[in-house]
Order: structure tokens, then C-alpha cells, then sequence
């Protein structure tokens, strides 16, 4: 069966991940400092988070992954919150983003998590 090219939606998630999870090792530094004090291992769930952004990243690529990738990006994205809502507290420490928009982040997270959701209806409702 030859390969078929996702649609546009499953194709800006994936590139939003693979940016993302990319992001996690070139700029470790800026993820370990917003994770917040109360958790440990900073370095290792930063590295940890980075891999399965590209893994759900290419995951979602794949039609016989796509389910999968997609409910781990979801979760991965509940799994971060705490990071997200550790900057918006301390905005002042994020000096190259406005404090407002560390704040508008976080019901965009939701929003991302209600976007994959939808772009993978399709294999939702075809799982036999």
C-alpha cells in the first residue's frame, strides 16, 4: 500500500513536536529552568519530554501509529502543564516573552490537546 501523505492538520502538530522536541536538547538550559523546584530530576524529564515529542512527532506521521502518538502528545501535553504554569508565575524570569502571553499559553495547551483530538477522529473512529 503505498504511502499516503497525512492531512495538513497531523502534519502541523508533527512539526509543532519535531520543533519542539529538537528544542528540548539545543536549548536544554532554557526547559530545565522552567521546571518547577517542587519536581526533581529537571535535566532527565526535560530529556525524557524532548524524546517523546519526536517520537509522537514521527509517531503521528504514521497511520499505524497515529492513534497512539496522538493519545501520547495529548498526555504529554498534561504532563508539561506544571513547566507552563511555573513560567507564567515567574514571568519575570522569562524576560524574552511577555508576561501576558505565559499566561495566554496555558488554556492553549488545552486547545492543542482539543486539536489533536480532532485531527486524529479518523483512526478514532476506525479502530475495530
Amino acid at each position: 500500500m503505498p504511502y499516503k501523505i497525512p492531512h495538513p492538520a497531523i502534519l502541523s502538530i508533527s512539526l509543532f513536536f519535531l520543533v519542539g522536541g529538537f528544542a528540548h536538547f539545543f536549548a536544554a538550559d532554557f526547559f530545565i529552568r522552567a521546571m518547577p523546584e517542587y519536581l526533581e530530576y529537571h535535566w532527565e524529564l526535560v530529556v525524557v519530554s524532548g524524546c517523546f515529542e519526536l517520537l509522537g512527532s514521527i509517531g503521528l506521521l504514521l497511520s499505524r501509529t497515529r492513534l497512539w502518538a496522538g493519545y501520547g502528545l495529548m498526555a504529554l501535553c498534561v504532563a508539561v502543564f506544571p513547566a507552563n504554569i511555573n513560567m507564567a508565575l515567574y514571568a519575570d524570569q522569562y524576560v524574552t516573552f511577555p508576561a501576558w502571553a505565559l499566561y495566554l499559553r496555558l488554556p492553549l495547551q488545552f486547545l492543542m490537546v482539543g486539536f489533536i483530538w480532532w485531527a486524529i477522529k479518523p483512526e478514532r473512529l476506525d479502530v475495530k
